[in-house]
């Protein structure tokens, strides 16, 4: 057992008394007395006593309730986590598993949508993927599909794989000849570059024209303005898992304001440039989260990258209470962004 630099006084027995109070509280949530430690050492419960209330003027423990037991404060648990925890690696039984919830034919979508929904079965939290959207990706190929005399879907495919769906209005009278010509038409303009890129030039072509295939370059030159501020969307699975947790009702408002954060783009923005900053995954704990600032929850975080540069376009991430299952939850993050990161290097070389 490795102790921090800044908590190097500690004895042992502190030690192994603060340790065994933090696995307790991560198993439960609930505090932990001394006479419940005593059980496990051959110490006197005084003398327990003692050791907690050190812990304690150290910043390492608190007291929720008067003559209540102690737990863990964020202080603490970053300790656990920078120096004592032994960070758990995965076996190559547990990557496999991994592996196989994914398949040479899924889409870019479903990847995200199904990494999310992996991050919350095994963190039994919630499950985050910031996806990337189209418009700050370099275009492979527009497909425009008739749906009706009046809608069409526009198929957008990056080279980085990524494959987007719009339904769209269309004139009245739309043919599928004009379709597909519009389609060869944007295709050739946009390949390599992004829907940003050629903004400017694809305008100056809508207003030499007033044709259809000018008025759906118009469509899709919009949508892509409409969304340039975005940095990408959230999708999250597991939110009714945060409920679960014994605390959860003593946090209610906290926890409401979490879920409303969850919502916001904002929040896509704050998390990417948190994945961002500095190489490998982030370990936010408790009033440490910058993301959700004030929430009390803990956010572990891993960007995933992109094309032979690896460009970091995403990120992958489980938010939960401060009791989550680091030693489990950080090595599976990690390694979900860099299967992610792998299969979109191998969609940008397929064509």
């Amino acid at each position: 057992m490795t102790l921090h630099p800044d908590f190097m006084d500690l004895d042992k027995r502190a030690s192994d008394i603060f340790h065994h109070i933090v696995e307790s509280f991560m198993n439960d949530g609930a505090p932990v007395g001394s006479r419940t430690i005593s059980r496990s050492f051959d110490f006197s419960a005084a003398t327990i006593r003692n050791v907690m209330a050190d812990l304690e003027e150290l910043g390492l423990l608190q007291a929720p309730h008067i003559s209540a037991g102690r737990l863990p404060t964020d202080k603490g648990l970053r300790l656990f986590v920078d120096g004592i925890l032994e960070r758990g690696t995965l076996s190559d039984v547990e990557r496999v598993a991994l592996e196989e919830d994914y398949n040479d034919t899924q889409s870019m979508h479903d990847m995200l949508e199904q990494t999310s929904s992996t991050l919350s079965g095994l963190s039994r939290c919630a499950g985050l993927v910031v996806a990337p959207t189209y418009t700050a990706k370099p275009i492979r190929q527009i497909e425009f599909v008739s749906l009706s005399t009046e809608k069409a879907m526009v198929i957008l495919v990056s080279d980085d794989g990524t494959v987007e769906n719009r339904v769209i209005d269309v004139q009245a009278g739309t043919t599928p000849e004009t379709l597909k010509a519009a389609s060869a038409f944007l295709s050739e303009k946009l390949y390599g570059r992004t829907i940003d890129q050629m903004r400017d030039i694809l305008i100056d072509e809508i207003k030499h024209q007033e044709t259809q295939i000018a008025a759906l370059t118009k469509i899709v030159v919009e949508a892509g303005h409409a969304t340039k501020l975005s940095n990408g969307r959230l999708i999250v699975r597991g939110r009714g898992k945060l409920f679960e947790d014994p605390q959860a009702l003593e946090k209610i408002e906290a926890l409401q304001g979490l879920i409303h954060q969850l919502e916001s783009q904002e929040t896509v923005s704050r998390l990417l440039e948190q994945a961002s900053s500095g190489d490998g995954v982030k370990i936010f704990i408790g009033t440490e989260n910058p993301v959700f600032e004030g929430s009390g929850y803990s956010l572990i975080l891993s960007p995933y990258g992109a094309g032979s540069t690896n460009d970091i376009v995403g990120a992958v991430g489980v938010i939960g209470p401060t009791r989550l299952n680091y030693a489990k939850i950080i090595p599976s993050v990690n390694y979900m962004a860099e299967i992610i990161s792998n299969r979109l290097r191998k969609m940008s070389h397929t064509d």
